[in-house]
């Protein structure tokens, strides 16, 4: 039953990534690009946990979660740099 719905999370994630990349490639501006690319993170991270309870393997969430802070970082860079340019 965990594995069923874990494939059915995987599925939605799956679907959120794709709406997401679509976003990334057709934003109009590069401040809808990088909210794309933000959203595209946290499906990322989503991914990694999900492989993580699937594998039955701990070490994943480590991975995922210097993902995702090293994502947070660079997104706030890419935000500042934009906030400045003319």
């Amino acid at each position: 039953m965990v594995d069923a719905l874990i494939l059915v999370a995987a599925v939605l994630a799956g679907l959120a990534f794709l709406l997401a990349l679509l976003r990334f490639l057709l934003g109009p501006g590069p401040a809808d690009r990088v909210v794309a690319f933000d959203g595209l993170t946290i499906v990322s991270v989503t991914g990694i946990v999900l492989a993580a309870l699937f594998a039955d393997r701990v070490i994943y969430l480590d991975v995922a979660l210097v993902y995702a802070l090293l994502s947070f970082l660079g997104v706030i860079v890419v935000a500042r740099y934009l906030e400045r340019r003319p």
